[in-house]
């Protein structure tokens, strides 16, 4: 018979040699969490959609002063004639694609305005800027910057060519001598061809102004979808006269093309270069930050380097090639009445004018 203590014993002494033998357990680690995202990882740059009618060559000098002060805003820039930017605007009313509006006609924010388009803000330095620029609304609805107004390049060498004389007023350009020698903005298209036809509607009535209209037409070669580019066809002797505005009559001087300005002994037409918020759901707080910005003095002095009529003083020297006194020259304006009639001058002038317009 077997003695069971011994057999206790030995199959003692087994396990525990087993287990002595036996690797020692691997220590217990407890899961590693997943890495969380950086609370302070760098931002991706803000872009910020901006339409405009701002001319190129003064987008080229006020775009990188902004860029230098806050890199981390991309300006999508969508530039093109105020009319054009203007439909552009308006037909995106459903689904605003612009953040902001910088530089555009009043006459065209305050038809975007009237069908609620915009977002009031208050941009900082608001208190420096004339009330006349500026929406009366408080916060307003637009903010303007400048003013500009119309203009007549005439080329001289292409005048004494054709032995012309020098035109000095609208009724001027009403002389049989001028047929086919003027090229003007078409309304439809150009802020500034807006603004010279409202002028004339408000300075003779309308009667008076359609029937000026219809004796200027007889003298035109061309209607044009750009405010600047009658009188760069002046300056190129593509055209004797370009009904035009004061910033590109003098640039165009300035650049040594046989060009001089004339400003209509009648007054000029003008508009106002105003800025915006544009509604929408999601504004982005870039948009305001460069509204504030628009209204800064650097960017201010830059404008007054264009157009001697600012929003905000300045000590910037009135401009060469400007009339000395450029608020004189300013028609007594009704930007209401201008915007609430738009469409309607619009389709009259389309009716009667638009055969002689270039193709779009």
């Amino acid at each position: 018979m077997f003695n069971h203590k011994f057999v206790l014993f030995v199959l003692f002494v087994f396990v525990a040699l087993v287990a002595a033998c036996a690797p020692a357990s691997a220590p217990t680690v407890a899961p590693t969490a997943a890495p969380t995202q950086a609370a302070a990882a760098p931002a991706q740059p803000a872009t910020l959609v901006v339409y405009t009618a701002l001319e190129d060559d003064q987008l080229a000098r006020y775009k990188p002063l902004f860029e230098k002060q806050y890199p981390d805003i991309k300006l999508s820039i969508v530039r093109d004639s105020t009319g054009i930017i203007t439909a552009k605007l308006l037909a995106e009313k459903a689904n605003p694609q612009a953040d902001v509006v910088w530089g555009l006609a009043a006459t065209s924010l305050l038809v975007a305005d009237a069908q609620g388009m915009l977002e009031p803000y208050a941009p900082a330095g608001l208190d420096k800027i004339k009330s006349q620029f500026r929406d009366a609304k408080n916060p307003p609805n637009w903010v303007g910057i400048d003013a500009w107004m119309s203009a007549f390049c005439v080329n001289t060498k292409e005048l004494e060519a054709k032995k012309l004389p020098m035109p000095k007023s609208w009724e001027d350009l009403l002389n049989p001598v001028y047929k086919g020698q003027i090229v003007m903005p078409n309304p439809a298209s150009s802020g500034t061809g807006f603004l010279s036809v409202s002028a004339m509607l408000q300075l003779k009535g309308d009667d008076g102004g359609w029937k000026y209209l219809d004796a200027l037409h007889q003298n035109i070669a061309v209607y044009v979808h750009s405010g600047s580019k009658p009188c760069k066809m002046a300056a190129a002797g593509e055209t004797v006269i370009g009904i035009s505005f004061d910033y590109r009559a003098v640039t165009e001087g300035a650049k040594g093309a046989p060009v001089v300005g004339v400003f209509p002994v009648e007054g000029s037409g003008w508009d106002i270069e105003a800025n915006a918020l544009v509604k929408k759901a999601n504004i982005k707080p870039a948009a305001k930050i460069f509204l504030d910005w628009a209204l800064t003095e650097p960017i201010m002095i830059e404008y007054a380097k264009s157009y001697p009529v600012t929003a905000a003083a300045t000590n910037v020297a009135l401009p060469a090639g400007f009339p000395s006194d450029p608020v004189k020259q300013l028609i007594k304006n009704d930007f209401v009445k201008a915007a609430a009639n738009r469409e309607k001058i619009l389709a009259e002038w389309t009716k009667r004018y638009d055969s002689k317009s270039e193709p779009k």
